[in-house]
C-alpha cells in the first residue's frame, strides 16, 4: 500500500468519523447548559422539575437515534455510504438550529433535539460500515477507533466552551447557553462537506454491480493499482456475489437465521455492555457526577468535568495511537471491564464512609475519588470506548451489513436512551455512592461477558470473518476467500472457493 493510500484511508476516517466528534459534542453540550441559570429562565422551569427536564432534554436525542438507525439503512443500502452521511449532516443542523433559537418553549427546544437525534444516529451507524469497508485490513481497528477519538474531543470542546462561557458570560444573557448549543452547527457542516470529498464504499458499490466505480473507488482509496490492488477488488467482488448467491433477495428474517442471528445478538450485546460501564452517563451529566464528588463549589464541578473531558481525550489519542492493533479485541475489552469496575467500587466505597460535606472544602477523600473517575474513563477510552464501533462492524458479511450494524447500533442508542433518562432519578434517590456501585457492578458483568462472549475478529479480512466456520475447507483454520477461473457464480465473474 503506498504512502498516498495510506494517506487517504486516514483522511477517509477523520472526514467521516467527524460525525463522532458532532455526538461526542452534542452529548457533552447538555448537560452543562442544563445546569446554565440563563437556560432555566429562558425555558421557564424550578428546582422541583429540573430532574425531569434534564432527563427529557438529554433522553428524546437518543429517541431519536433509535428511530435513525432503523430508519437510515434502507437509504444507505438504496443510495450508498456517501450520499446518506451527507444527509445526516444536514438533518443534524436542521435540530441544532431549532434549539439554537430561542423560541421560550421547551417542546420546540425537545422537537429540535430529537431531529438532531435523527442525524446523529443515522451517521453513528452509516460511519463504521463505511469506514470499514474502504479501511485496509492492517489499519482498518485504528481507523475505525477515530470514531471514539474524535468522540471524546468533541465532548472535550464542549466541556471547556461550557466552562468558557459560564464563566465569562451574564447569567442573565441567552447568548450563555445559545453559543455552545449553535456551535454544534459548525462540525455538522464540515461532516456533510467533507463527504463529499470522498468516494463511494468499493463494496457497496460492489454489491450494486457497478464494478467499474467500484474499482475506481478501490483506486483512489489504495493510490494503486497494482496487482495487489487488483487481487483485492477481485476478493472484495467475489466475497460480495458469494454472499449475494448464497440467498436471493434479501428478507429482513435473514438476520434471525443461524448464523446471522449470532452476530446481531453479539452486536446489540456489545453496544449495551458499552452502554452499561456507566461512561455514557458521565458524557452527559458530568457536572451533576463531580457534585456528587466534591460538592456545589461555584464552577467546580464543570472545570473538574472540562479536565475529565481532556483526560478522555488523551487516552483515547494514546489507544489509537499505540494500542488499537496491537492487542486482541476480547482480552483488552475484559481488562479495561475489570479495571472500570474496581476504579467505581472504590468510589462507591469513599463516598459510602466519606460523604461530601456541604460548604466545606474539598477532602482528601473528594480528591482521591476524582482521581479514579480520571483512571476509569482512561481504561473505557483503552476498551469500552474506541473498541466497539469497529468490532461490530467486522463481525457482519456485507450482505447484511447495513441492517446488521443499524440493529445493533440501535442496541446503543436505546440504551443510551435508558441510561440517559434514568441517570438522573439515580442521582437524586439512590446518592452518590448506590449510583457509582450500581455502575461498578454492571463494569463486572461486561467484563464477564467480553471474555466468555466475544471470539476474535483482529488481523482478519472482513471477507474471512463473514465465512461461517462450517463452510470452510476439512484440515485448514483459514476462511480466506480465494479466487480461482472457471465456472463461478457469474460467467463474467470469478468462482469463490471457501477454504
Amino acid at each position: 500500500m503506498t504512502r498516498l493510500g495510506t494517506f487517504r484511508a486516514y483522511y477517509l476516517g477523520a472526514v467521516c468519523c467527524i460525525g463522532g466528534f458532532l455526538f461526542g459534542y452534542d452529548s457533552g453540550i447538555i448537560g452543562g447548559v442544563l445546569t446554565f441559570d440563563s437556560f432555566k429562565n429562558d425555558f421557564d422551569y424550578s428546582k422541583k422539575n429540573e430532574t425531569n427536564v434534564t432527563a427529557l432534554a438529554v433522553a428524546l436525542q437518543q429517541l431519536g437515534g433509535f428511530v435513525a438507525c432503523f430508519a437510515i439503512w434502507p437509504f444507505t443500502h438504496r443510495y450508498g455510504r456517501k450520499w446518506a452521511l451527507v444527509h445526516c449532516s444536514v438533518i443534524f443542523c436542521i435540530g441544532a438550529l431549532i434549539q439554537t433559537i430561542n423560541t421560550h418553549s421547551r417542546p420546540a427546544f425537545y422537537i429540535g433535539r430529537v431531529i438532531a437525534g435523527i442525524g446523529l444516529g443515522g451517521s453513528s451507524v452509516i460511519v463504521p460500515m463505511y469506514s470499514s469497508e474502504m479501511s485496509p485490513a492492517r489499519l482498518r481497528g485504528q481507523i475505525g477507533s477515530f470514531y471514539q477519538l474524535l468522540f471524546t474531543l468533541g465532548i472535550f470542546t464542549s466541556y471547556w466552551v461550557d466552562y468558557g462561557v459560564a464563566s465569562d458570560i451574564s447569567k442573565t444573557k441567552s447568548s450563555q447557553w445559545q453559543i455552545p448549543i449553535g456551535l454544534q452547527i459548525l462540525p455538522a457542516g464540515l461532516l456533510g462537506l467533507g463527504t463529499l470529498t470522498l468516494k463511494e464504499s468499493t463494496r457497496w458499490l460492489a454489491t450494486k454491480e457497478k464494478y467499474d466505480k467500484a474499482w475506481e473507488s478501490l483506486k483512489w482509496i489504495r493510490a494503486d493499482d497494482s496487482e495487489e490492488t487488483n487481487l483485492e477488488m477481485d476478493e472484495i467482488r467475489a466475497g460480495v456475489e458469494y454472499e449475494a448467491h448464497a440467498k436471493e433477495g434479501f428478507r429482513m428474517t435473514e438476520l434471525v437465521d443461524r448464523h446471522n442471528f449470532k452476530r446481531v445478538l453479539t452486536a446489540a450485546a456489545v453496544f449495551t455492555a458499552q452502554q452499561a460501564t456507566g461512561a455514557t452517563a458521565f458524557a452527559y451529566f458530568g457536572p451533576q457526577f463531580f457534585k456528587l464528588l466534591v460538592g456545589d463549589e461555584g464552577t467546580t464541578d464543570l472545570l473538574l468535568t472540562a479536565i475529565f473531558g481532556a483526560v478522555k481525550f488523551l487516552a483515547c489519542l494514546l489507544f489509537v495511537l499505540l494500542m488499537a492493533d496491537r492487542f486482541g479485541r476480547r482480552q483488552t475489552l475484559t481488562i479495561g471491564a475489570l479495571s472500570m469496575a474496581v476504579c467505581q467500587i472504590t468510589t462507591a466505597i469513599v463516598l459510602k464512609y466519606n460523604p461530601v460535606q456541604k460548604d466545606e472544602p474539598v477532602a482528601s477523600s473528594g480528591i482521591a475519588t476524582v482521581a479514579l473517575i480520571y483512571l476509569f474513563v482512561i481504561a473505557y477510552n483503552f476498551s469500552w470506548g474506541p473498541l466497539p464501533w469497529p468490532y461490530v462492524a467486522e463481525i457482519f458479511p456485507a450482505r447484511v451489513r447495513e441492517p446488521g450494524i443499524g440493529t445493533g447500533v440501535a442496541s446503543q442508542w436505546l440504551f443510551n436512551f435508558v441510561f440517559s433518562l434514568t441517570t438522573p432519578y439515580m442521582i437524586r434517590d439512590m446518592g452518590g455512592w448506590g449510583t457509582f456501585l450500581l455502575w461498578g457492578l454492571f463494569d463486572f458483568l461486561v467484563a464477564a461477558y467480553a471474555w466468555f462472549g466475544l471470539t476474535e475478529t483482529r488481523g482478519k479480512t472482513l471477507e474471512e470473518i463473514a465465512v461461517p466456520v462450517d463452510q470452510r475447507r476439512p484440515g485448514t483454520g483459514s476462511s480466506r476467500v480465494l479466487i480461482e477461473e472457471g465456472e463461478g457464480l457469474d460467467p463474467k465473474g470469478p468462482q469463490v472457493v471457501v477454504r
